[in-house]
């Protein structure tokens, strides 16, 4: 706890001095506000308009949260399915990565078309974006398992299904919580990009309509806001691994 509190305000001070120089130099250059806001009008805007904003805010919070558990579910599916089958993993794989090489926000507004302006078409846009690191940190991480372990279990006789649930998956598990956090912070972008293509409510809407109107300050709130939601999501993976994982978090600490 010590050591936490020792490294975690180095990054707050730096924070603090980089609002400060913002602050500093919006003032001395005279910007106007409606280009580049100073910290002190943003937070001065989300304080005063947090009752028009917090609806927004749940709504992206609850579909970001919707969103990623489909994706990590549909990430660690495909991973076992691939792990399991090797010649399904060589077919199927080079596609996987070619799907992430078109960007998301180019097929929103067709999944907009095919499926309309519900909920479904948003799901798909964080689905797609958080499954593909789940898979990819999961399949490196059954790739990890230690050969000797391995060899050790054949030799004892435990079936390719004991294998995977005693020694694969347990030896993966890190790897798989890498992913998950990458895939974790994804979830809020993608539910952002989702509701800039259609939405009546989200931060996605509330930063369309506040850059439409030039309020640069709602802008730089909601972009804060997105900011503090990935952290938080991430910390929350986080501590989930640290008590998921405890032999990896042990071996760490005693290093």
């Amino acid at each position: 706890m010590n050591t936490a509190l020792k490294k975690g305000w180095r990054p707050i001070l730096v924070l603090l001095l980089l609002f400060l120089l913002w602050e500093g130099i919006v003032r001395f250059v005279e910007a106007p506000s409606w280009l580049v806001p100073a910290p002190s009008l943003i937070f001065q805007e989300a304080y005063n308009g947090w009752s028009q904003f917090a609806p927004h805010l749940l709504s992206t919070t609850s579909l970001s949260l919707y969103g990623f558990a489909i994706g990590a579910a549909v990430g660690l599916a495909a991973a076992f399915l691939l792990h399991m089958l090797p010649f399904v993993r060589e077919s199927v794989y080079p596609l996987l990565i070619l799907s992430q090489n078109v960007p998301v926000i180019v097929l929103a507004p067709l999944l907009v078309i095919w499926f309309g302006f519900g909920i479904l078409p948003k799901v798909i846009v964080i689905t797609l974006v958080c499954f593909f690191p789940i898979t990819v940190a999961a399949l490196d991480g059954f790739k990890q398992t230690p050969a000797d372990l391995k060899h050790y279990m054949k030799m004892a006789g435990a079936t390719k299904q004991q294998l995977f649930w005693k020694l694969e998956l347990p030896a993966a598990l890190p790897s798989i919580f890498s992913g998950i956090k990458i895939s974790a912070t994804y979830s809020v972008m993608g539910a952002v990009i989702s509701e800039w293509v259609g939405a009546r409510m989200g931060v996605g809407v509330y930063m369309t309509l506040a850059s439409s109107s030039f309020r640069s300050d709602r802008v730089f709130v909601a972009i804060f806001a997105i900011m503090i939601l990935s952290l938080l999501f991430f910390s929350l993976i986080k501590l989930v691994e640290k008590l998921m994982v405890r032999w990896k978090w042990k071996e760490t600490k005693a290093k």
